[in-house]
């Protein structure tokens, strides 16, 4: 059952180990076939060095297993939340890559602070509300996907134009049209804290508060690679 499918999730995990985004067995690739409506995910707590492709664990949108012997990631249910509510996503990846995990547990949204994030996402990168104490203690990972949810509806924020979000005191996540490009949109939100979190230390140490990227330069930005009349790139 989805073996193609299966393929593809095994090596984008790998990929986080490649990219080092990851270390031992924390993070975990995702990717949903919709006309199935079957979600596969990489097995919780195996190493990636010991991982196979048929040890990825098949589940549908409830939440049942749908195959597989091993146990799925115990973010299952924050990914199937953000797939039964963004119908657009097609991949998912959860990290803790450090530079990005920084602002997550600073509870800080990563500002647009240049074009190298404006290529990116269509303005700041949004860090969601903490969880209360029951949430955490009921329902935890389902509950971390609501946050997300909720935090791109209160802003109004479009996931295909902002494919990153931060949980609060957690870390990032991060989705795309496949698996290949949910696992670079990881790699590039890494890339963007990092800059953000420089940007912010020589703005403080010169005494210069007038940083970010100005309106118009983010829309010429974002626009030429994302837009109806984008113009990066290969047609």
């Amino acid at each position: 059952m989805l073996e193609d499918l299966k393929q593809k999730v095994y090596e984008a995990n790998l990929k986080l180990v490649e990219y080092g985004l990851v270390i031992l067995t924390w993070g975990n690739v995702s990717a949903i076939d919709r006309n199935k409506g079957l979600v596969v995910i990489k097995p919780s707590g195996v190493a990636y060095d010991k991982m196979r492709p048929e040890d990825m664990v098949v589940m549908d949108l409830s939440g049942r297993k749908y195959s597989g012997r091993l146990n799925p990631s115990s973010d299952t249910p924050t990914h199937l939340e953000i797939y039964r509510n963004f119908p657009e996503v097609m991949s998912i990846v959860h990290t803790h890559s450090p530079w990005a995990v920084a602002w997550a547990q600073a509870g800080r949204d990563i500002p647009a602070y240049g074009t190298t994030h404006a290529d990116f996402a269509y303005g700041d990168i949004p860090c969601t509300r903490a969880l209360t104490e029951d949430e955490v203690k009921d329902d935890y990972e389902l509950n971390t996907g609501k946050v997300i949810v909720e935090e791109f509806g209160k802003r109004g924020i479009k996931p295909e134009e902002c494919p990153a979000v931060l949980v609060h005191r957690h870390g990032p996540f991060t989705w795309g049209k496949d698996e290949i490009q949910a696992v670079q949109n990881s790699l590039i939100l890494e890339e963007v804290a990092k800059m953000a979190f420089k940007t912010e230390s020589i703005a403080t140490l010169s005494g210069d508060s007038d940083v970010g990227i100005e309106d118009y330069l983010l829309d010429k930005h974002y626009l030429r690679k994302h837009g109806e009349n984008a113009y990066y790139g290969q047609k």
